[in-house]
Parts: C-alpha cells; structure tokens; sequence
C-alpha cells in the first residue's frame, strides 16, 4: 500500500533520531532564543491578532483569504510561543569555560587538519545552535562526539558517508561566556 504519508519502517532502537538529544544551549544561545521569544509575545502575535479581528469584522469568514491566512499565521506564532517556552524550561545554560581548557568540551571552537592539510572550523554548540554557514555542529553529531575530550594534536578518527575520515586537533579555543 502506498500514500503520501506512508514511511519505511525503522526499528526504534536502532534509529539515530530516536536517540536523545542534550539539552545544552551556550549562554549566547540562550539568549537569542529568548529574544526571539519575546518578539514572538510583544509583536508578532498582537499583530496577527489585530489583523484576524479585522478581517473577521468584514464579514463572512469562509470566503476571506485575508482571515484564513492571518489565523493561519497567528496559529503557527502562538505554537512556536509554546514550544519556545517548553524548549527553554528544558535548556541547561553552559555559562562557563571548562576546568581544562586544553582539551575539547562544550563550546569550544576546533581547528581540524584532515589528511590532506585542508583546515575546518568549527564549534561544539546545543542542539538548538548548529548553524552550517558557521560551521557550528551539535554536540551530538558523530564528529563533535568523536572530538570530546580530546586534546591538542590528537588524532580523531570519524565515519563518513564516503568513508573513514582522520583528523588532527591543531588549536582549541575558548571564548568566555558573555552575561
């Protein structure tokens, strides 16, 4: 049988999207996500709720594009409000550099030497932080995993899609946390 929303199965104990997430966010992190709230409540949504009042007040709402889409809008504002809300209950704020900051743990920026001399940057952030144009990655990524704990020219070995891809550690850096 087939549909549209017919998925292949996939044994949950084996699924990599099963698995659960950290709940850690940077202090910076943390802030935006507030701050995206707080335009979400004092903004967006009295906005929205102006507008569907008025194009309520037209008259017949089956037909008014206007409203159906305003309610639309304000319905997806008020559900991202939510989850922002229950998403940063959840968080636990990392505020602080770590005990030894020549090894790799939450926070720190990574500079990788691959086997060919090419250099990556990147940032070991939460979840709700990865930004590829960045190059921040989720401490739960395979390569972020492979990278905790480890310290100035060690060699960190990764499975790819393409293969097994080294690496060597050649600087870590830590920027203290802004209040």
């Amino acid at each position: 049988m087939k549909g549209r929303n017919m998925t292949r199965w996939r044994d949950p104990a084996k699924d990599p999207r099963q698995e659960p997430k950290s709940n850690l966010i940077t202090a910076e992190g943390a802030e935006r996500l507030r701050g995206i709230l707080d335009h979400l409540s004092r903004v967006k949504r009295p906005a929205l709720s102006t507008k569907v009042g008025e194009a309520a007040a037209l008259g017949d709402r089956s037909e008014n594009a206007d409203y159906t889409y305003n309610k639309k809008e304000l319905n997806r504002v008020i559900a991202r409000i939510r989850y922002l809300t229950k998403r940063l209950d959840e968080l636990t704020v990392v505020d602080r550099l770590p005990a030894d900051t020549g090894k790799v743990f939450f926070g720190a920026f990574v500079t990788l030497e691959d086997e060919q001399g090419e250099e990556m940057h990147i940032r070991l952030v939460g979840h709700d932080e990865t930004d590829t144009t960045k190059r921040w990655i989720s401490v739960d990524a395979p390569l972020a995993k492979a990278l905790l704990g480890r310290a100035l020219d060690d060699e960190v070995t990764v499975a790819a899609p393409g293969g097994e891809t080294s690496y060597v550690i050649t600087e870590i850096v830590y920027r203290a946390p802004q209040a």
